[in-house]
């Protein structure tokens, strides 16, 4: 792990990469609608922060042998926390599927393994979320589909409601 974040800082990788179960990885590109969605999302949760939780976007999650960089995540603590590392927990993961849904979905084993205790796909063609709950030897024991119309309950961040009507109301934003 530190030699993947000495090279990575050193630019030895080209483009962007992750490290899953010690494997480089090359990221996708992002579409427009990905790039929208991942920006919604991240700013509808920072609005929403209450002391003691901070949201990042694209940013590294240091596990016992992956460093993902989900699109949106939220964990324990203040922003100094990680002046000089990275989180090495969530208490919630957020990954935007457009063209990654098979890839995402296979990354449930790494959060549910590392006891994220909520990760969320973002389905954007179907205007849906599916959560993922209770993460029990590696794989999640609750799975749900939310659907526009629907209000997602955080349960791993206390007061958090995500109504998805809202991520999906493509109005002009600032």
């Amino acid at each position: 792990m530190d030699a993947y974040e000495a090279l990575a800082e050193m630019g030895v990788f080209h483009k962007q990469a992750e490290l899953i179960r010690g494997f480089i990885v090359e990221k996708m590109p992002k579409s427009p609608l990905d790039r929208k969605l991942v920006r919604r999302i991240f700013r509808f949760f920072d609005a929403l922060m209450k002391v003691g939780f901070v949201a990042f976007f694209e940013a590294p999650l240091r596990l016992s042998d992956s460093e993902p960089e989900p699109d949106v995540m939220i964990v324990r603590g203040k922003v100094s926390d990680f002046d000089t590392k990275h989180p090495a927990a969530a208490e919630l993961v957020v990954e935007v599927a457009i063209s990654s849904t098979a890839l995402d979905r296979e990354k449930c084993s790494l959060y549910a393994e590392a006891n994220v205790p909520e990760y969320w796909i973002v389905l954007a063609g179907q205007e849906q979320i599916e959560v993922h709950r209770q993460p029990v030897n590696g794989a999640y024991q609750q799975n749900r589909l939310y659907s526009v119309g629907e209000t997602v309950a955080c349960e791993s961040v206390p007061g958090l409601q995500v109504p998805v009507t809202e991520w999906f109301a493509f109005a002009e934003e600032s």
